[in-house]
């Protein structure tokens, strides 16, 4: 079904792959006629080509990158333009489309959602930019409707900014970076690596795009094959495949935690761009004659099967036939999994869902960018005609990605037919993805098609007492399951003729309702703000030496973002940096919020001139040890922050208030044996954090011990790799290396002032 290589690959006129050992080089003189480095064809793949055509330092392997096109959602567009504007914004340098598509139905205290939305209308209108209102479409849609283009490079501040499968290079980032855009800056990467995603064969009858993802994810994701990299689809297995196929896999790649993604383009590509009305965005891609990948993913797309994502991580996948077959093992493992993310804090089984031999859930979700397509729509459409859901305790709702795909499906008697057996329909909205919307019952059991299904990113409240799970599927199958009443059913078990309706794309809602003021930025505009949009607190430059607590040591393999800082209901306050702090690892671990505090007490006491020893006595004690080592350091010259523990903390959303909530409640590192992603670790430079690397298993320090790290600005301004740290105990301090892996000169920077803003406002 998958395999991947163990070693990198060459691509014969896209077609023939030859692997990377001593016999590769006559094997490619032999079937092409000439002899290429492999430094040579690495420089053949599309990605290379975007890169470097995208690239302003005239040095092909330390990239300064310039976006095409740029695009925020209502959970971070507030956040990054109160930061650029403290920088300097003057008007927007590209197109920067703002949508609404993530608290749209979310009014949960604190704040009023169209408070958010008019201040993204009014800086639309004064600095030049695109506002898409509420319900009309979900980031990524909208994105591939009207922003993408073959060839274009878009950022995103949502980790699924990939459009790849429409010939478009897109990367999720934390909002900093799209800061660092808009004021003219670039997006400062090293070369990636490129991994072909090598496709053969042709999906059976009920497999969809959601079944190909789940697949790649659970080969590659563990390991790491893709991580930071670029993942390019090539192969014959590509012409079968439809552009919205591709589209479904393609969203899902982020969960790989590759860095972005792209695909060779054909006619059904420049189709897709004409029924868009924007044919001269389609250009033909594909590589070069003979292209070299670092790693080659090989895909029988024939051999794939419905799959399933058990809970806590897309990569924890099972077809499933293989679930039904396994029952009572493959739920086992998932208790044991449940009880490492959930800390035993709620008692937690899936086996109360299994009757008679089957397993039953409790709802079917079908949303957003990922399963909220016209094509899977139309599928599921076809699969329920004239059947009926039920009236028992499963649910089946719908969310079609936008207001387009919502009237075609109307327009050709989808809608009619889904909603004909009991399901709802709903708008383009992604509260599914992340606790806002159909959030399920305590104990209950959610399958959707939609991108992640983390712990509690279904709204769930583990503090709470309350626990609900998501396993991810395709919306083919999740159909199949609807018709038998909640039974797990795949796709390929239920006979359907699928019609395959051709797709007309209506504009004129667009064109009616959505703002564009590209070109026509307005410096006399008001900028309305509500009374929960709040500034940036400021921040201080790193001091010499910094003292740090721990505060939190958390030794689960994998951390996500929507753990440091949880999504729905609490992204009411995603406009008020305080506000929305006082949730920061609120699920996984409630003392944190106290502790930091406390530590900030302290340095917000030396930063109003006050000794931080008087203020806090913990402080004092640690002083009274550094200062038996290091008796010149004082305590009013040297930042107090707090820092967290984890063993890979970052996985998950691109969005920088995992980061920014820390920071503003004091935090000054990370420590961590490896960052997830690559956007988590830049979200905590850009905002001054240190991401420090400490791999030995066993920890010289403890939750709440105090850590000092003399010399620190010294050894980040001379790029050293590794500083010496001081565990403060009791009577005594004990030396460990901390480790800084390389920092671009900007990010160095950025760390001496203290964060971004501070960064622009002096340089």
């Amino acid at each position: 079904m998958v395999q991947l290589f163990e070693s990198g690959a060459y691509l014969i006129d896209g077609k023939e792959l030859i692997a990377d050992n001593a016999d590769a080089a006559v094997q490619v003189a032999a079937k092409t006629g000439r002899t290429i480095s492999k430094e040579e064809a690495a420089k053949q793949t599309m990605a290379y080509k975007i890169l470097q055509a995208h690239n302003t330092s005239g040095d092909d392997e330390h990239l300064k990158v310039k976006f095409d096109r740029l695009t925020s959602h209502d959970i971070t567009f507030v956040g990054i333009i109160q930061t650029a504007r403290a920088s300097g914004l003057e008007k927007f340098p590209v197109p920067y489309v703002l949508t609404n598509c993530h608290n749209s139905l979310c009014a949960v205290g604190g704040t009023i959602n169209e408070d958010d939305h008019m201040f993204g209308l009014s800086c639309a209108q004064k600095y030049g930019g695109v506002y898409v209102p509420p319900h009309l479409a979900v980031i990524h849609q909208y994105a591939r409707e009207m922003l993408a283009g073959c060839g274009k490079m878009i950022l995103g501040s949502d980790s699924h900014t990939r459009y790849g499968a429409l010939g478009t290079m897109a990367c999720g980032e934390g909002g900093p970076e799209l800061v660092k855009q808009l004021l003219g800056r670039t997006y400062d990467i090293d070369m990636p690596q490129v991994v072909a995603i090598y496709l053969t064969g042709k999906p059976v009858k009920g497999v969809g795009p959601q079944d190909i993802a789940l697949a790649i994810i659970k080969a590659v994701f563990a390991n790491g094959y893709v991580k930071n990299k670029v993942m390019e689809f090539v192969g014959p297995g590509v012409d079968n495949l439809s552009v919205d196929y591709r589209i479904g896999v393609d969203v899902m790649t982020t969960e790989t935690t590759c860095l972005s993604s792209i695909w060779k383009t054909d006619e059904k590509v420049q189709d897709f761009y004409e029924i868009h009305r924007r044919p001269e965005e389609y250009r033909e891609l594909n590589p070069g004659a003979v292209a070299y990948y670092d790693g080659v993913v090989c895909v029988d797309l024939s051999a794939v099967r419905p799959m399933i994502a058990m809970p806590f991580h897309p990569s924890n996948a099972y077809t499933i036939d293989e679930l039904n077959a396994n029952l009572d093992d493959i739920l086992a493992d998932v208790e044991k999994r449940a009880a490492v993310s959930l800390g035993n804090k709620v008692p937690f089984t899936l086996r109360n869902k299994v009757r008679d031999g089957k397993m039953y859930v409790d709802q079917g979700v079908i949303a957003g960018c990922a399963g909220g397509g016209f094509e899977n729509l139309c599928d599921v459409a076809d699969m329920l005609d004239g059947q009926s859901i039920g009236d028992g305790r499963f649910s089946l709702s719908v969310y079609p990605a936008s207001q387009p795909v919502y009237m075609e499906l109307i327009r050709n008697g989808s809608i009619a037919k889904i909603m004909e057996t009991g399901a709802t329909v709903r708008t383009a909205f992604c509260g599914p993805c992340f606790g806002a919307g159909d959030v399920p019952a305590n104990n209950a059991f959610s399958i959707r098609h939609s991108t992640r299904n983390f712990p509690n990113r279904e709204g769930s409240k583990v503090n709470n007492g309350q626990i609900a799970s998501v396993a991810l599927m395709d919306a083919r199958s999740i159909a199949a399951t609807a018709l038998n009443k909640g039974r797990l059913t795949a796709a390929t078990d239920i006979d359907v003729n699928f019609t395959k309706p051709k797709y007309y794309f209506d504009s004129h809602i667009y064109e009616k309702r959505v703002y564009n003021g590209v070109g026509k930025a307005d410096p006399s505009v008001e900028i309305q703000f509500g009374p929960n949009i709040k500034d940036w607190p400021s921040m201080v430059p790193l001091t010499d030496n910094i003292l740090l607590k721990v505060v939190s040591e958390i030794h689960d393999p994998v951390t996500t973002t929507d753990e440091l800082i949880p999504s729905g209901e609490t992204s009411s306050f995603r406009s008020n940096p305080l506000g929305l702090a006082e949730f920061t690892l609120s699920r996984k671990d409630p003392e944190y919020v106290g502790r930091a505090k406390k530590v900030r007490a302290a340095e917000e006491a030396r930063e109003d001139g006050k000794c931080p020893c008087q203020a806090d006595d913990e402080v004092a004690a640690a002083f009274n040890e550094i200062h038996k080592l290091f008796p010149d350091v004082k305590a009013s010259e040297t930042e107090i922050g707090s820092v967290i523990y984890a063993v890979k903390p970052g996985d998950g959303s691109a969005r920088e208030q995992a980061a920014s909530c820390q920071r503003v409640l004091g935090g000054l590192a990370n420590i961590a044996k490896e960052y997830a992603t690559k956007r988590y670790r830049s979200n905590l430079i850009n905002w001054g954090m240190i991401p420090f690397i400490f791999e030995p298993e066993k920890l010289p320090f403890a939750n709440l011990d105090y850590i000092f790290v003399p010399d620190i600005r010294d050894a980040v301004k001379e790029k050293q790799p590794k500083v010496t740290a001081y565990a403060v105990k009791d009577n005594a301090l004990e030396s460990f290396e901390l480790e800084i892996k390389p920092l671009t000169d900007d990010e160095r920077q950025i760390i001496l002032d203290g964060c971004l803003i501070n960064y622009y406002k002096s340089h």
